[in-house]
């Protein structure tokens, strides 16, 4: 570790001491404190007290302008006064009941004008949105094996947690990629039934098909690729992808956890003009609470109509959780939300490039609708195994340096990006750029010396 990343540790430690007795006690009871493995990281997670727009607060009364927003699900903010509204009226006249209600309607509704698709089903995460379709094609399709690309995350279910972030020598050639667990209790049958192939290249997707010849019931991806930082897809990608997958009898998903809301009014495939056959929808549609949803063509939903393919669950169309959709798709996400969003993160984007440029750090932005992060590589990367290559301690350096300064940058993690909701203002884009500004020189200095040493190697 270098003299300016321990600097800024050691500031960090001395602003949030009650994060650090918070974790403390929480790690008697809780396994590393925390309730998700991705919120625990060194030297320990800062803890929250309250969010109100476009900031948040800590344990400690410290003030943040919040790019993380609960890891890209609060587009709309802290608090959006319609989604509170609509919350705040549906807490006094049931919160639960487990049976249909009118906002079934109206929000599938909503999600079919928007989306290239005919029906839909609710859940309440990504994982279980991606868990039933990836079931439903293999379904449809009669076949059992999914293929996923390199890299990819997916969510928690058996299926997703294969070469998520998997390492040499584990994980073979890059042309031909092999299929590695997530972690301990991944059962091999899943293995054997994961197919992956490297993202950008259809080659490896051509040479899986071949491989697996009608056996491979979908394609599964993220339009863009956001487990490792922002990994766009290069032209002719997704038509490629549709192109095999039609060819071949597989349908495509689309993992729109991330895309469906953020990256624009209709997602990746109004982005792209890519139309999957799958869409899987979470996070930022919720406004705040847990939602999601997965839809596709009648003639696939029919399997459920039909009770060939099993889809419940107790908290399906919460009606609280449902009224904020609502709230969201009516009154968060609206075209005029996502030019306000635009408009900033090119504010944001415009003022990221001239820091860098003028300090000398190697990198780039990578940036897509109202997600964005800083690349510390010389030229734009295009799978996963690009992406690995980053320099970590740099990357804390640039971490914790704007957390230090009143901005949480993006979600702790080199793998993640920023997110603005409709509720940031140019006044947080300016304290989010000068916070940049202030510590460009310390990064500029310590990217040289680090690239210095390993020439030197």
């Amino acid at each position: 570790m270098y003299p300016a990343l321990q600097k800024e540790l050691d500031t960090f430690e001395r602003r949030t001491p009650k994060s650090a007795e918070a974790h403390k006690k929480n790690l008697k009871r809780i396994p590393l404190g925390v309730a998700s493995n991705y919120r625990a990281y060194d030297p320990y997670p800062i803890f929250v007290k309250d969010g109100q727009g476009g900031r948040f607060r800590d344990l400690d009364g410290n003030e943040y302008v919040d790019h993380n927003l609960c890891f890209g699900a609060l587009m709309a903010g802290h608090c959006h006064p319609a989604v509170m509204k609509a919350v705040e009226k549906r807490l006094s006249t049931g919160t639960m009941f487990g049976m249909p209600h009118d906002m079934e309607w109206e929000l599938a509704e909503e999600i079919c004008n928007r989306f290239p698709v005919e029906m839909c089903r609710f859940g309440n995460s990504g994982t279980e949105a991606t868990m039933h379709a990836c079931r439903l094609a293999r379904a449809a399709t009669g076949r059992d094996k999914i293929l996923k690309f390199e890299g990819g995350y997916h969510g928690l279910h058996d299926t997703a947690l294969v070469s998520v972030k998997p390492h040499a020598p584990d994980y073979g050639d890059i042309n031909a990629p092999t299929s590695v667990s997530g972690g301990l209790g991944v059962p091999k049958a899943s293995l054997s039934n994961v197919v992956v192939a490297t993202f950008n290249d259809l080659g490896s997707v051509e040479r899986r098909f071949k491989e697996n010849a009608g056996q491979i019931a979908g394609i599964i991806l993220e339009p863009i690729m956001m487990n490792v930082g922002l990994c766009l897809p290069q032209p002719g990608f997704l038509k490629g992808l549709r192109e095999i997958a039609t060819r071949e009898g597989a349908l495509l998903i689309f993992d729109e956890v991330k895309t469906g809301a953020k990256l624009g009014y209709g997602g990746a495939s109004e982005y792209f003009g890519v139309t999957p056959d799958f869409i899987c929808l979470a996070k930022s549609i919720g406004g705040g609470l847990p939602l999601a949803a997965f839809g596709t063509h009648k003639s696939v939903m029919d399997l459920i109509s039909q009770h060939k393919v099993f889809h419940g669950g107790t908290y399906n169309t919460n009606p609280v959780s449902m009224a904020a959709g609502l709230a969201t798709f009516r009154e968060v996400l609206t075209r005029d939300n996502y030019a306000h969003v635009e408009k900033l993160s090119k504010q944001l984007v415009d003022g990221y490039r001239k820091t860098l440029a003028k300090a000398g750090i190697q990198g780039y932005i990578a940036v897509a609708g109202a997600n964005g992060a800083l690349m510390f590589y010389a030229k734009e990367i295009r799978n996963y195994r690009d992406w690995e290559a980053i320099d970590i301690d740099l990357w804390r350096h640039y971490w914790f340096g704007m957390v230090n300064r009143g901005v949480m940058p993006q979600p702790y993690w080199w793998d993640e990006q920023w997110t603005i909701s409709v509720q940031h203002t140019e006044a947080d884009i300016k304290l989010h750029l000068s916070a940049f500004e202030d510590i460009a020189g310390s990064l500029a200095v310590a990217q040289q010396e680090r690239m210095g040493a390993v020439a030197a190697h």
